[in-house]
């Protein structure tokens, strides 16, 4: 009996974070094949080249598709969706994948799907139903719903959505997320690991920061940016700044620039264009805060009991732990959200995404499927 053949297919850094027990899983059943692609961020300089940590994770990469130009324009990202389609048709026409795995809302990812779907391979999609009012990632994620046929959702709300949005109750599964399945099988690195690691020096209080574009705020994002560092100028050299780069969204490049003359002038900051999972983990682990407005903030923070300063409109309608602190980008608001966070007690927390068990739910779902091509043909499920 052939082995199915499951094609992955990951983007960025925070993406291959949450999909590396998914991944791991497929490589590891016999009665699976593991098929990956790399795109986006992966494979480019001025993000890290990324790909290196999957291949240091031990995977195989079948197929590179290079799609990123060096633009901060919305005309740069729709051209790199479109050379993203092209090397997506002819990946899928070399590999014949009996499924597709995705996760998430970014716009190479909605290539990829757009490209498997005329292909007529099936598509699972993780982590749909939610809401972020605050990106075009929000309209991206619904449309890569209706384009896929099987649904692995990481809460209740969630499913709910995805059921609305006309999708057949029996192929939409709560499954929690996978991000918390790495978070309860990583040992993290000691403080003084991690200073030698990244060549930095912990302080009495320290943040980690990310912050990407809010792609759909009608302010430009350098503005909102420009009152983060001014109120992160004002804390001090006391508190330790750990900055991590933002993603390829239009004006991510605009907010590297301002993030590396910020700690260029700062001998408390500090700079990643990746940190890898471990040790983006580790470094949460011994912070006093996570702040920006990735979604880490709001998948991952709570599960190390953190607080999180959640800045601007970019993850609103996400659900939220009690740990998540909500401020507008506007420099006081988002001082007094870092001093309310310092003196947090997150002990009673609890994750809202799961158990971590994710990843071994959507193995045993998609082990389940007997015949894949049979999903192919949707039928509009009505309330």
């Amino acid at each position: 009996m052939s082995k199915s053949k499951i094609c992955v297919v990951t983007g960025t850094r925070a993406e291959y974070g949450l999909l590396y027990p998914v991944i791991k899983a497929i490589s590891e059943d016999e009665d699976l094949h593991l098929q990956l692609i790399a795109t986006g961020m992966h494979l480019s300089h001025e993000f890290g080249l990324t790909f290196k940590e999957i291949e240091k994770d031990g995977f195989n990469i079948d197929k590179k598709i290079e799609i990123l130009l060096s633009s901060d324009s919305p005309i740069g990202t729709i051209k790199s969706m479109g050379l993203g389609l092209i090397g997506f048709a002819d990946a899928y026409s070399e590999l014949k994948p009996d499924l597709l795995v995705v996760l998430g809302d970014r716009f190479e990812i909605l290539a990829a799907c757009q490209a498997a779907f005329i292909s007529k391979i099936p598509i699972a999609h993780i982590g749909g139903g939610d809401t972020t009012e605050g990106a075009f990632d929000e309209s991206i994620r619904h449309s890569i719903t209706k384009m896929s046929h099987l649904h692995f959702v990481t809460n209740e709300k969630a499913y709910k959505r995805v059921v609305q949005l006309g999708e057949k109750k029996e192929n939409v599964y709560n499954v929690g997320s996978p991000g918390i399945d790495i978070i309860l099988n990583t040992k993290v690195l000691s403080k003084e690991n991690l200073e030698k690691a990244l060549n930095l020096k912990f302080r009495k209080k320290n943040l980690l920061i990310t912050y990407h574009p809010e792609t759909l705020d009608s302010i430009p994002s350098r503005e909102n940016v420009k009152e983060l560092l001014s109120a992160l100028d004002n804390l001090g050299e006391k508190v330790g700044l750990i900055f991590t780069k933002s993603n390829a969204d239009p004006e991510g490049r605009e907010i590297i620039k301002l993030m590396e003359k910020f700690v260029k002038n700062h001998s408390n900051a500090y700079i990643y264009h990746s940190l890898g999972q471990r040790m983006y983990l580790s470094v949460m682990a011994h912070v006093d805060a996570v702040m920006g407005n990735s979604s880490s903030g709001l998948y991952e923070a709570p599960s190390f009991k953190k607080p999180t300063v959640n800045i601007g409109e970019r993850q609103k309608g996400r659900l939220m732990a009690s740990s998540v602190i909500n401020c507008a980008p506007k420099r006081d608001e988002i001082l007094e959200a870092i001093k309310k966070a310092f003196v947090m007690n997150c002990f009673d927390t609890e994750n809202p995404y799961g158990d971590g068990k994710s990843s071994k739910r959507i193995i045993k779902v998609i082990k389940s499927i007997k015949d894949y091509k049979a999903l192919l043909k949707k039928h509009f499920y009505d309330l």
